[in-house]
């Protein structure tokens, strides 16, 4: 457990669990909130973050050998969203059901890019595969935005089309290269591996109601929240398997860790999109 909280735990965790604490408890004091429970909010995001971290780390270990670590971890951050789907289509409401992993695809590249520069990996991972993955950010994000803005007669148009090019793009991924010696484990992969992704899914799944708890009582401006707060926070796994990745001098992995998780995010809400047309043509 030392070697986990030594790796996954740094300044840069510490400084975002004090700009959330300051943003929340400042917010109380400036527009009249409760302090008290805004305090316990903030509390409580931080300890989603320290999850979401150690969590992360664990599965970056256990997947190090392993060829296509970049894609693996696409697919894998994106659990939470996938939950979060799943409880929206319970409750019949498909814009929420969509807009959790829609959302997520305008805020990680941005975070990738942040990731970059913390990491001293910038101009390299800009120069590698810049073709794909600008243009792959660019029909993703396209493809979220566009989904807000139809008509629920439109969803089937939208869920062919976005389907259909995203599934061009995957299989048009650059491929990752395994050719270092494979590095020695500091613990069994197969005994952490599933609990630490089942750490991950609970911890981003209750991410953004605990977000939305601290909001409601620090009174915060809700465009700030949303805009800023919200969006950041429940790409964190998205950006600290970057971070991960990028410290250990793997670019390609990192961005299709962003590229990968971009797709995904589509595929998961054309299956919100296509169970709600289902369910409702029955």
């Amino acid at each position: 457990m030392k070697f986990f909280l030594k790796n996954s735990i740094g300044r840069l965790d510490f400084i975002a669990w004090l700009l959330v604490l300051m943003f929340f408890c400042g917010s109380a004091l400036i527009f009249n909130g409760n302090l008290l429970l805004s305090s316990a909010g903030a509390v409580g995001v931080i300890a989603e973050l320290f999850f979401i971290a150690l969590a992360i780390e664990i599965i970056i270990e256990c997947l190090k050998n392993t060829k296509g670590i970049g894609t693996l971890t696409g697919f894998i951050t994106n659990g939470p969203e996938a939950v979060c789907l799943i409880v929206g289509l319970v409750v019949g409401d498909i814009i929420f059901a969509a807009s959790t992993p829609l959302g997520s695809n305008f805020m990680n590249p941005v975070l990738l890019l942040a990731a970059a520069i913390i990491s001293g990996q910038f101009l390299r991972t800009l120069a590698t595969k810049a073709t794909y993955s600008s243009v792959t950010v660019l029909l993703t994000a396209l493809a979220a935005g566009s989904f807000f803005i139809l008509n629920i007669s439109h969803y089937l148009f939208w869920l062919m089309a976005s389907v259909t090019v995203t599934t061009i793009l995957f299989f048009l991924r650059p491929e990752e290269s395994n050719t270092s010696e494979p590095e020695e484990y500091s613990f069994k992969p197969s005994h952490w591996l599933l609990p630490a992704i089942a750490v991950l899914m609970i911890a981003g799944y209750y991410l953004d109601p605990v977000v939305s708890f601290a909001a409601t009582h620090s009174l915060a401006p809700k465009g700030v929240i949303g805009f800023v707060v919200l969006s950041t926070l429940t790409s964190w796994p998205e950006f600290k398997s970057c971070l991960a990745l990028l410290k250990r001098k793997k670019s390609l992995a990192a961005i299709l860790n962003i590229t990968v998780s971009n797709i995904t995010n589509i595929w998961l809400a054309a299956v919100g999109v296509a169970t709600y047309l289902l369910s409702h043509s029955l």
